[in-house]
């Protein structure tokens, strides 16, 4: 037993490991378990939001991009649920300022199956959890939402759950509680043909402001992803008040989030 306690703990990235940065509302981690350290590097940055690939594989839910790449070692519970864990130790936030931890699932695989496995194993984090109910979002330390091939009619007929739907744009209007519905997001090449270089053109630079009016409009966060992963493009996205900005390079829009506040607060 005690060995099996020690082999357990030393599998786990040590608190000392995990550095949290000044929390970031508008960062997401796309792909975020392609960077050297999954989870730890995202949170470094302070990336509020980070996401994760699975595919169901022998009752385990493996994080991967393809399922070539699939390891039996590298589940979701071992790269990202555990270290949250530890790193929660009963608080609300693992950030000092209390922003929830989004962990956005992809689920690569069949839906209903998918769902069930995650279900079983979200049980044994729930006291660092958001719990979504038919009344109300009782926000924890991570907040979990499922995208990718999601479970649309079990999640609705859920009175209580651990996780949230991802919406599309065509589910605004459609009077989807927000406890159901808190996060809507798309393809930018499916509304946009701006590739993040010069200047957005006008008219999808209003296109993309009445996107974000409508969301917020539901009391939902935006997400976009296939975003052009270009300063300028993070500029457009953050003036127009898109949520959570997807990109691959956690250095360069950590930077380029944490100087715009800079300039923010000096202009005023």
């Amino acid at each position: 037993m005690h060995r099996v306690l020690l082999l357990l703990l030393c599998s786990l990235p040590a608190l000392a490991e995990i550095q949290v940065g000044p929390a970031l509302p508008q960062a997401h981690a796309h792909n975020d378990y392609e960077h050297t350290r999954p989870l730890l590097d995202a949170l470094s940055h302070g990336f509020t939001s980070v996401e994760a690939d699975v595919y169901l594989v022998d009752g385990k839910l493996l994080v991967a991009h393809d399922r070539a790449d699939l390891k039996p070692d590298r589940t979701l519970d071992t790269l990202y649920l555990d270290p949250l864990q530890n790193l929660a130790r009963g608080k609300k936030s693992i950030f000092p300022t209390g922003e929830t931890l989004t962990l956005l699932i992809d689920f690569k695989t069949e839906a209903q199956p998918t769902y069930e496995a995650l279900r079983t194993l979200l049980t044994r984090y729930d006291g660092m959890l958001t719990r979504f109910e038919s009344n109300g979002i009782h926000t924890n330390a991570v907040t979990i939402i499922i995208s990718g091939n999601r479970p649309r009619e079990i999640l609705l007929a859920e009175k209580s759950r651990f996780a949230a739907f991802d919406g599309r744009l065509a589910d605004l209007g459609k009077k989807l509680s927000v406890s159901f519905m808190p996060l809507v997001s798309d393809n930018w090449n499916s509304h946009f043909t701006w590739k993040g270089v010069g200047e957005l053109p006008e008219v999808q630079r209003e296109k993309l402001k009445s996107i974000v009016a409508q969301t917020h409009a539901e009391n939902r966060k935006l997400r976009f992803w296939a975003t052009p992963d270009t300063q300028p493009a993070w500029t457009e996205l953050r003036h127009a008040g898109v949520d959570l900005i997807n990109t691959d390079n956690l250095p360069g829009l950590a930077n380029f989030l944490r100087k715009s506040s800079l300039s923010d607060a000096g202009s005023k």
